[in-house]
């Protein structure tokens, strides 16, 4: 691993790169207080330079964690999952309620096809998210990011281009309607830019039932499956272990990710904070 310190990150805060294109581990800052502005714009800058950071031996209530997670925008609270009920932006992201999920909204995946990204349903999807643990099993439970710059970047140049201006489909609706909460259909495109960074994504949802719009079934099949053979190249990926009292914040729209559930029966728990656009945007 190398060190690499960020422009005017010099408030005490460390960034040391875990793979060359995506995740970070920090140090150098107690997230159970309050930061400063630019710490708070370092950390942003990370996030937007590696997709997804990370921060080790943080003892944070749910309260601090959703204080910190504050500090980059306005929270959402996410109608389908478990909340503290003083505290609705606190998600609760628990094994058992993913073996439920899974039986009754995700029967068309395969095993280890679940690469996701948040809130894609909505016509403007959360931007961050902060993770941290609650419950860890002993060993497993890893988390995988995908650097869905990269994964577009290192396409063939014929698929780039079969695949530019066309759209996906992000189908939530059986869980929406089981809450009661209505939403139409998105469809986003398939290729995605960057709305800071500029960077063109590759961004699919392969939780939400993805479709290619305008193309025959077979074909909307087949390079999906692309896509996901892509997502899946370990070049691509940054894999977090989590340990007691890790923190996990990604850029949303940069990045794809994946649970790692190989640890059986085990209760293991993580609570998510996710983090609304702008207003502009995420009004829509």
């Amino acid at each position: 691993m190398t060190t690499d310190i960020l422009a005017r990150s010099n408030h005490g805060l460390a960034f040391t790169r875990l793979q060359p294109t995506i995740g970070a581990e920090v140090s150098g800052v107690d997230l159970s207080a309050p930061i400063t502005p630019i710490q708070r714009e370092a950390i942003r800058a990370a996030v937007l330079r590696y997709k997804v950071i990370f921060f080790r031996d943080q003892v944070l209530t749910d309260a601090q964690q959703a204080a910190f997670a504050g500090q980059f925008g306005p929270l959402y609270t996410h109608p389908t999952t478990r909340h503290n009920a003083g505290l609705t932006p606190i998600h609760a992201i628990a094994a058992e309620d993913l073996k439920h999920a899974g039986d009754r909204y995700l029967d068309h995946l395969d095993k280890g096809d679940a690469y996701h990204t948040d809130t894609s349903w909505r016509l403007v999807p959360t931007w961050g998210a902060v993770l941290r643990d609650v419950t860890l099993p002993e060993v497993g439970g890893d988390t995988i990011w995908v650097d869905a710059h990269l994964a577009w970047k290192n396409l063939p140049e014929a698929l780039q281009q079969r695949l530019e201006g066309l759209h996906v489909t992000h189908n939530f609706l059986g869980a929406l309607k089981a809450v009661g909460h209505e939403y139409p259909i998105v469809a986003h495109p398939l290729v995605r830019t960057h709305r800071e960074t500029g960077e063109k994504i590759l961004w699919v949802n392969f939780s939400q039932q993805p479709q290619i719009l305008g193309v025959e079934l077979a074909e909307s099949r087949d390079l999906l499956a692309q896509v996901l053979q892509q997502y899946k190249r370990p070049e691509l990926q940054v894999r977090f272990s989590w340990r007691p009292h890790s923190v996990a914040f990604w850029d949303n729209r940069a990045a794809v990710h994946y649970a790692v559930r190989n640890y059986g029966d085990f209760p293991r728990e993580l609570h998510r904070v996710l983090i609304a656009d702008e207003p502009l945007w995420s009004d829509l």
